[in-house]
């Protein structure tokens, strides 16, 4: 019963799930507050459960250490961000829905995040340190999966696109498992933080790891099917709605985001930057390295080219992002002033979003 009791937000989730399956014709039927109140409840579950996968990710991170801490909180947050989208892809067809899923969630994490965090550290403790052979090794990563990611595929005619679809996942997944090995073995201390690892208050009744395992990947299988109702809904309710094109897309980052924020913006107020820098880039390297390839693997086995190319605004909005990031985090340390930059920058995003220019 005391588990149960903790993990009251997937109880509701799964609750929601029978009234979603129960109700998402009757409400598509009558659309307005019937239609958005549901589509909102799905979303706000799945955000319950998002934060719940957040936490047992938390437990077993601080039972492991770094970096595996943070490395099981992105991936967490991957695959929740992963399992949403192919979902939605089973919808209403939207090509550029997997582009913009990471084009956003870069956002998220680098402007959003790692802005955010920069603010909270530097006002609370001046100069806020950070590994900074962390920072070089996941910007090189980033910069490199981008360009072979979403790049040079605007430069591929569809003629070659299954050749290039077919490079793109077997580089992407070769980095990623490179980056691991150095992450967790040869170079492990770039990513470590020098504080002492905080007590597991979190846990305080000291339940197994396997139930916190089972648990988080439960919680990413009624993710899965809670999609499936956010699909339809959000399918739906944009019809005819004169709503952004990118909404579908910004809400799956902000869905696999939301628990990594209060994790990043957290450690940064204990003068843990080392942490934030690890869920920030850790978080949009994961994303690229990941998503693009399972999309693209769909796309091969499906035969219908996905589109990946980023739009100029995109790719303006990104080579300013990342001209930020390798400028603020070129020291070792980082102060509110840098902070703002990267605020800024996510707010022109959110902006150009509502205007329907992303």
């Amino acid at each position: 019963m005391k588990y149960l009791k903790a993990e009251y937000p997937i109880v509701l989730a799964v609750m929601m799930l029978g009234l979603g399956f129960a109700l998402e014709h009757a409400a598509i039927e009558h659309g307005g507050v019937a239609l958005w109140g549901l589509l909102l409840l799905a979303l706000l579950a799945i955000i319950g459960i998002a934060f719940r996968i957040s936490h047992h990710a938390e437990v077993l991170a601080v039972r492991w250490g770094e970096p595996y801490g943070t490395l099981i909180l992105t991936l967490a947050a991957v695959a929740v961000e992963v399992v949403i989208l192919v979902v939605l892809l089973q919808g209403a067809p939207n090509p550029t829905l997997a582009r913009d899923t990471v084009f956003a969630a870069v956002m998220f994490d680098i402007n959003g995040i790692l802005g955010a965090a920069a603010i909270i550290g530097g006002l609370a403790h001046g100069s806020v340190k950070y590994n900074l052979k962390s920072a070089n090794s996941f910007v090189a990563m980033l910069l490199v999966a981008l360009g072979i990611g979403m790049f040079i595929p605007d430069f591929v005619p569809d003629a070659q696109w299954k050749i290039y679809s077919m490079f793109s996942v077997g580089v992407m997944a070769v980095m990623y498992l490179a980056f691991l090995r150095l992450q967790t073995v040869e170079h492990r201390a770039f990513f470590e933080h020098t504080s002492a690892i905080d007590e597991e208050a979190h846990d305080a009744i000291h339940s197994p790891t396997a139930l916190h395992v089972g648990v988080m990947l439960g919680a990413i299988v009624l993710v899965g099917l809670l999609s499936e109702v956010l699909s339809v809904l959000l399918d739906a309710g944009l019809v005819g709605s004169g709503l952004p094109k990118s909404i579908p897309a910004v809400l799956v980052a902000l869905i696999s985001a939301s628990p990594e924020i209060l994790t990043a913006l957290s450690a940064a107020k204990k003068n843990n930057l080392q942490t934030t820098v690890n869920i920030a880039l850790g978080a949009s390297l994961a994303t690229v390295l990941l998503t693009l390839p399972v999309i693209e693997t769909i796309a091969l086995f499906n035969g219908e080219r996905i589109i990946m190319a980023l739009t100029p605004m995109q790719a303006g909005m990104l080579l300013l992002t990342l001209l930020a990031v390798m400028n603020n985090l070129h020291d070792g340390e980082t102060n509110a002033i840098e902070g703002i930059s990267h605020l800024a920058l996510f707010a022109a995003f959110i902006a150009l979003v509502a205007m329907g220019l992303l």
